[in-house]
């Protein structure tokens, strides 16, 4: 029996819920009852309980940590114990998609984990079951992929196009041996893709410790076909100035699947580019996160806080925009978007946000 061919919606088609995961004591976070530990979980059951005010929220605990999470959320916040060696869930996480054409079905991508490329502070024996557990626990049939990728390292426009980072796919710490073209027909063929734009690199600190070596969920995201936000850092000091502007450039000359030149829209960096020890930041509101009925966008203290909920507001006139203080969850190297997965409806329900 054949499966039909499958099809990624955009991240603002309705939702069935939000999958997390509840920091578990680690070398990232802290050891047991450490502060460190503890301010990162209360980071984390911030953002679940913003989306929980506007759809399902379910977060999976390690194991005899369900009572801890299930204190700091709302109650009708779900809590599961499953195993975990991390707290990542869009890079351990399944990445759901249709499998029919009347949308009615889904299925769970199930890509190779391996600490983002075999990182040596990481560990992933557990994680690397996580994306099959959480499909078995959403009911879905789980579809797994040969090729070593996180959730955090690709964007999809819900009509074909798919944004990559050459660093991340060709990495060889995750797919030695893999060409570009090989890469591309597995995601199309996991995705329902048919457009591959590739970015030459990510932001300067996802290289350093605790990084993911250049996830597109920093740099850039869709806000609707044809229309990509882009991170852009105006202090030339930053090392990530002209990374940028090369990444804006290259997206500003992309064709997408259905044959448009992609509009690109600036979100400012916040204003904060260096942190007091003198190293540069990673602040990015690309890294923010929609859920049905609103965008929940990450807060710096910055006085480009209100600037970017702005431009967003405008690109999904509709939605709330929801702001929660995204500082503790960067400390630990990623944002918003890193710690939250998206599990679509099984029937599409409506339209891209904008024309």
């Amino acid at each position: 029996m054949t499966t039909a061919q499958p099809s990624m919606p955009a991240e603002w088609a309705p939702h069935e819920r939000t999958w997390m995961a509840f920091p578990p004591p680690n070398g990232t976070f802290g050891e047991p009852d450490s502060p460190a530990l503890a301010a990162a979980r209360r980071s984390w059951a911030r953002v679940a309980n913003t989306i929980a005010a506007y759809e399902p929220v379910t977060m999976v605990a390690g194991a005899g940590q369900g009572a801890t999470a299930a204190a700091l959320l709302r109650p009708d916040v779900d809590v599961l114990e499953i195993p975990l060696d991390d707290a990542w869930m869009r890079d351990i996480g399944p990445s759901f998609v249709h499998e029919d054409s009347a949308h009615t079905g889904l299925a769970a991508v199930d890509w190779a984990f391996n600490g983002w490329g075999g990182q040596g502070w990481a560990g992933w024996a557990r994680d690397d079951r996580v994306a099959a557990t959480v499909a078995g626990l959403a009911g879905y049939p789980v579809r797994r992929s040969a090729l070593t990728m996180e959730g955090g390292g690709f964007q999809v426009d819900g009509e074909g196009t798919v944004l990559l980072t050459e660093t991340v796919q060709l990495d060889p710490g995750r797919n030695p041996g893999w060409t570009r073209e090989q890469v591309e027909a597995e995601i199309h063929a996991r995705l329902g893709t048919t457009t591959a734009i590739w970015l030459p690199r990510g932001l300067t600190r996802d290289y350093q410790a605790y990084g993911t070596r250049g996830h597109v969920d920093l740099v850039a995201c869709f806000l609707r076909p044809g229309v990509v936000a882009v991170h852009t850092q105006t202090d030339p000091a930053h090392p990530d100035f002209t990374v940028c502007r090369e990444i804006a450039d290259i997206l500003r000359s992309s064709t997408d699947a259905g044959g448009r030149r992609l509009r690109v829209v600036e979100l400012l960096a916040p204003e904060e580019s260096f942190d007091p020890g003198g190293e540069p930041v990673d602040y990015s509101y690309v890294n923010h996160y929609l859920a049905n009925d609103v965008l929940v966008l990450g807060a710096f203290g910055d006085p480009r806080d209100a600037a970017a909920a702005e431009v967003l507001g405008r690109a999904f006139p509709g939605r709330a925009v929801e702001f929660v203080d995204a500082r503790g969850i960067f400390a630990h190297g990623g944002g918003i978007h890193c710690i939250t997965q998206q599990q679509p409806a099984a029937r599409r329900r409506g339209a891209p946000p904008c024309d």
